[in-house]
Order: structure tokens, then sequence, then C-alpha cells
């Protein structure tokens, strides 16, 4: 019986992992992402392309949502086998999709009342892709599992997951397929972390594989020098304070945010950047930030010693940590500079949206990109230097400052990903360069190809591969 793999999202595109192995008669689900390019949305509420019910397992490389937010769809529409991941990957998941099932409840609730306000009648109403109800019912499949230890999860087939770094609990998963007296390794990458960077371990590597799926989200350039990133903070930061402004983080709730903590923590430490209030106003960032306390096997060297110092970034001086709509309005009356961090990262939900609003015209504030942003999205348009924006339906000009912070990024870059793959032992008969934009997808897979001299393509979306 051959093995199959197909390509059901994260193909010459960025978001919306999903991956279909097939072999031994099982079929094998990894990662369940949602498509966040905004062309590319409606993908969310196409019927899966084969039976959930006939699906025996799934598995999260980490708990971002362009890997794990179409779940609660997936187990509405049948899936009832088990859902192997990391501990930190199933208590930051269980958060993450019971959030964003309340975020589109309350969208389409919005969206419903401007259309009566607007006296506009649509084709389609708005409904949320999925509710709480469902994310909620989701959780008993939830399986957690240790690294290094291998899982048998179907006939002749058992998976092994290893530290990527990327983010707390992510995984890259190693399957072995037995089939006739042969082996098939195969490797998913999820997303590569980086090394010496902060608070969590760096990535493990893979020594052998047959196949391998590497992501390749910065597979078409370098990210500034890590020294770069504190240097290139503490200004933005500073210049607020001199602008009498706010500096305005978009910040993905996992790891970015206790990324950007950590940041600034080691430069109050040094004196570098003024006492300025700081709010870290996202529910679902601090709920996270208590899972990476319950987990200090995952950090590094680093940051066990600041813990074991008492000086952890999450107990940052003038943090102020606001839980409540009622805490994140009151943001508003602060007079002098402060720094906001709201999510959502790409400005496609949540609190960020109001700072926005409030900012956004400001030439005084700042608006700081610390993760990447997906095309099609709010936070792409800004970041690319659009003069007037869209948000909760009004348009607003573009004064603030836009900057960037590309350092502090979570992702593997070209030389990185590189890294990754050379400690393999032998070439792969196939390398699938997947998650990028078919740009990057594309210009990684000739470089594979040309510096290593092994068979890369750049899959594209609901391709079939027969592996040998």
């Amino acid at each position: 019986m051959p093995i199959k793999l197909t390509f059901l999202g994260a193909a010459q595109t960025v978001t919306g992992s999903r991956y279909l192995l097939e072999a031994n008669g099982a079929r094998l689900l990894v990662d369940c992402g949602l498509c966040q390019e905004r062309e590319l949305q409606s993908r969310n509420w196409q019927p899966f392309p084969v039976p959930p019910n006939t699906i025996q397992a799934a598995f999260f490389t980490h708990a971002h949502l362009d890997h794990c937010g179409l779940f609660p769809k997936f187990y509405r529409e049948g899936f009832r086998g088990r859902l192997f991941c990391t501990a930190a990957t199933s208590e930051i998941a269980r958060l993450i999709l019971e959030d964003s099932a309340r975020l589109q409840e309350e969208s389409a609730r919005l969206k419903q009342l401007r259309h009566r306000q607007e006296g506009r009648t649509v084709e389609h109403p708005e409904v949320p892709l999925y509710g709480v109800e469902d994310a909620l019912a989701c959780e008993g499949c939830f399986s957690p599992v240790k690294y290094g230890l291998p899982i048998p999860v179907a006939d002749g087939i058992e998976a092994t997951f290893y530290n990527v770094g990327h983010v707390l609990g992510a995984s890259f998963i190693r399957f072995v397929i037995r089939q006739n007296g042969r082996e098939t390794a195969i490797v998913f990458s999820g997303d590569i972390g980086r090394w010496n960077m902060p608070i969590l371990q760096a990535p493990a590597l893979p020594a052998q594989a047959d196949y391998v799926l590497v992501e390749s989200t910065y597979g078409d350039r370098l990210h500034a020098p890590a020294q770069d990133t504190a240097g290139l903070l503490a200004a933005e930061v500073n210049r607020v304070r001199d602008a009498g402004g706010n500096l305005v983080i978009p910040a993905f709730a996992l790891e970015r945010a206790q990324d950007v903590l950590f940041e600034l923590n080691e430069l109050l430490l040094a004196d570098k950047i003024p006492h300025l209030m700081t709010f870290l106003d996202s529910p679902m960032a601090i709920s996270i930030s208590e899972v990476f306390a319950r987990h200090p096997e995952l950090y590094d060297t680093e940051m066990t010693k600041l813990v074991g110092a008492h000086n952890s970034p999450f107990d940052l001086p003038g943090l102020k940590c606001t839980r409540t709509t009622q805490e994140s309005k009151t943001i508003n009356h602060i007079r002098g500079s402060c720094i906001i961090m709201a999510g959502a990262g790409m400005c496609n939900g949540g609190r960020i949206k109001h700072h926005l609003t409030r900012n956004i015209t400001r030439p005084e504030s700042t608006i700081l990109f610390v993760g990447y942003q997906a095309a099609g999205t709010l936070g792409r348009q800004i970041a690319d230097g659009a003069k007037e924006v869209r948000i909760l339906g009004q348009t607003y000009p573009v004064r603030a400052r836009i900057a960037r912070l590309d350092g502090c990024s979570g992702h593997a870059d070209r030389d990185e990903l590189l890294k990754w793959l050379g400690n393999l032992k032998t070439p792969p008969k196939k390398t699938f360069v997947v998650h990028g934009e078919s740009e990057a997808a594309l210009s990684f897979a000739s470089l594979v190809t040309q510096s290593r001299g092994w068979n890369a393509v750049a899959p594209t979306y609901g391709q079939e591969f027969v592996l040998e």
C-alpha cells in the first residue's frame, strides 16, 4: 500500500497548515490551521476533503492559529480520534481555540449589527466559523506527549516529537512507517525557531529522514543581527518618550509578547530605557505567560538564571496586565507616553484595533511590528506603507511612525533553515518546502536544490504525492 501525502494548506502560502498523511490503511492529519490571508479565508469554510471521521489521529506541531485554529470545526464535522501534541501546546491551544471562538462569535455579532444599522442586506448572513461550544467539545481529544518518546499512532506507524524552538512547546514531528520489512521516515518541521533567542532552548536537529517538510516563512531573506534587536527597541521606546506619543505593539499572544517583555526587562536592567508604564492588554497573552511560568523545564540557561535571581520578565517593573474590557479602556486616559502591547499580532482582530484607531493618526506615536504580517491582513497593509486603512468600519489616515523589529521573529531565516536541514546525515529522497509565500517557498526550494543537490519542491494547494 503506497504512502500518500496531500498538501491541504500552507502550500505556497504562510497560513492554514494542514497535511494529510496516508499509510498502512490509516489517515493522519498533521496540523489543522486557519487560513488567515484575506483572499484565502473562504478555504476555512469548505468541507474537509476527506470525511473527518475517517482520520485516525491528528497532530499539532504548535499552538499558533495557523496550525491549530480550524480544529474545532474539524471536530464538529466528525473527527473523534486522538490529538497528539506536547503538554505546553495542549495548555496553550485550549486557551487559543476558546479565544478564537469567542472572537468569531463577537465579530459575527458586530457585523450583523453594523449591517442592520447601515440598512444593508447580505446574501449570506454573518455567522461564526465555530463557537465556544465547539472549542470546548474538542478538548477531549487532546493527548499530551513528551519530547523524544516514540508514540504508536496507527498500525506500523509511530511518531516522535522534538523541541523545535519557535514557541513554547513547539515541535517537529518524525514519523516512522514500517511496511514489508522497510522503514520510511518523514519529518514535518512545523515552524522552526532560532538559535540564541530569548527564553526558549535552541531547536533540536533532525538526524535522518527519507522525506522532509520544511517551512520557508523567511526562506528568501535574512534577519537583522540579533545584537541589533535590543538597540532598535530601545531607540523606539526613547523616541516615543521624547515625542510624547505611545509605542503600540501588535503582539502575538504566544511567544512574541513574552519575547518583547524579555527584551524590555533586559533594557530596564541595563538602564537603557525610561521606566514607562507598560500594558499587556491581552487576556490571552496574560494567560499564556502563566503557562510559561508552569514550564521552566523549557527555558534556556539565561532565562533560568533570571528567574532564579527574581528578575523574571513576567514581573517587569511598571507592567500592568489588563484582562477586562474596562481595564483596557482606561489606557485611553493615560497622560504621557506608555507602551501598549495588544493582540492580535496581525491586527486582524482583538484589542489592537481599538489602540490603532487612537494612535495611527498621531505622528508622535509609533506602531511597532514584531512578527510576520501575512498578505492581506491589516497589519501587512500598515507595514507595507498604506496611506490610509480601514479599521472597525472607518477609514483612518496613517500618520504614526511605522517600524519593524524583524530580529524578534520566532521563525528561522534562510541560513538558519539551511543549518537545520544541514544536520541530516544523508539527503532526503524529496524535500517539500511549505509554509511560505510563493516567492519565498520557490526561492528556498531552488536554493536547497542548487546548494545541496537535493530534490526540493514547493507543493501547491491540494497537490498529492505518492512516496516511494
